[in-house]
């Protein structure tokens, strides 16, 4: 009986899956439609498809051309989903357990002692502290040795002596180039037997003469 049903339902058009049913367009959304499409700016033709499109119950087109000699294009379906093959898994960066040792990862440190310190010392110490409010070792150290900055060297007489004739002699020269030197000749000769005179007294070598 069951197969029986079955075979007359298959006769009937129905088939063995159901037909989708035809949409159905209440006023309200025909209205819509309607203004959407005139603010849209669309041709007569695309208003008319999509109105027989909703009479008939039909699903309303993604694309519609203006006119009908433009074909409607096919929809692209979107390209397959490649079939990627599994990423393989990483390999484990754990190192053995001999090559650890081997580096001497699980080797210890060595103890190294520190430098031990004089107990008996820094008793005595605290002890003068508390006692005295010092500390004699503050006392017994020494203050650093001031650098002494040695004396500039004292110029010798001589050189001095030959220096100020020299000046002297530079100074007369400049005023003859100016046209002076008759006003200033008398003045630095006599400054210059003075500072001759005062080697008179000297025991090394004697300045130079002083020729102008």
């Amino acid at each position: 009986m069951a197969s029986q049903g079955r075979v007359e339902a298959a006769t009937k058009g129905r088939g063995f899956w159901p037909c989708p049913k035809q949409a159905t367009y209440t006023p309200g959304t025909c209205e819509l439609l309607r203004a959407m499409m005139k603010e849209s700016k669309l041709t007569k033709f695309q208003q008319r498809h999509i109105m027989d499109t909703m009479k008939r119950g039909g699903a309303l087109p993604l694309y519609c051309s203006p006119t009908t000699s433009q074909r409607v294009l096919p929809s692209k379906q979107p390209a397959s989903a490649i079939c990627l093959p599994p990423i393989l898994t990483a390999r484990s960066s754990l190192r053995p357990a001999s090559v650890c040792q081997a580096n001497g990862a699980y080797s210890r440190e060595q103890f190294k002692p520190r430098a031990t310190r004089d107990l008996e010392k820094e008793k005595r110490r605290l002890q003068n502290i508390l006692a005295t409010g010092k500390d004699k070792e503050e006392r017994k150290r020494k203050p650093p040795p001031v650098q002494r900055e040695d004396p500039a060297p004292e110029l010798d007489r001589f050189e001095e002596l030959v220096r100020e004739i020299q000046e002297r002699k530079e100074f007369l020269a400049d005023m003859e180039a100016l046209g002076q030197g008759r006003q200033y000749r008398g003045i630095i000769l006599a400054e210059i037997s003075q500072v001759g005179g005062a080697t008179g007294k000297w025991e090394g070598p004697q300045p130079p003469c002083p020729g102008v």
